[in-house]
């Protein structure tokens, strides 16, 4: 790369990063060693945000996620992640029908245990 065009992507660094040459090719070097790092991470970061959402939304209904994702495999649904994460948070009462559809299909879904509540701070008060 040219100097015109690291210093333009090294604007925006802190302190002679910005301005000296040789200090910013070192940083811009970096900088695009880490977007193409994070590229990739961030989407190992989003598919186990999904499976944490997805884990919560089927233990409310006493399943846990292994089985539920086993259950929706016996039975052929082919929703991925991304899509059952968002059902759990914004359409419970559809998520719950896949909960249901996934205890019918797998016989270790068949023990329903639902957690108890746990109330607010208003009994410590």
């Amino acid at each position: 790369m040219n100097k015109k065009k690291i210093l333009e992507l090294a604007k925006g660094f802190r302190g002679r990063a910005k301005n000296c040459i040789r200090i910013a090719r070192e940083r811009v070097e970096k900088a695009l060693q880490y977007s193409y790092r994070d590229r990739r991470n961030k989407k190992r970061d989003m598919r186990s945000l999904w499976i944490e959402r997805i884990n919560a939304g089927t233990r409310i209904h006493g399943v846990n996620y292994g089985n539920f994702m086993h259950g929706l495999l016996k039975e052929n649904i082919q929703l991925n992640r991304k899509v059952l994460s968002e059902l759990s948070m914004h359409e419970p009462y559809s998520f719950k029908s896949l909960v249901d559809v996934s205890r019918q299909s797998f016989p270790g879904n068949k023990k329903v245990v639902i957690p108890p509540r746990k109330e607010g701070l208003s009994m410590l008060v």
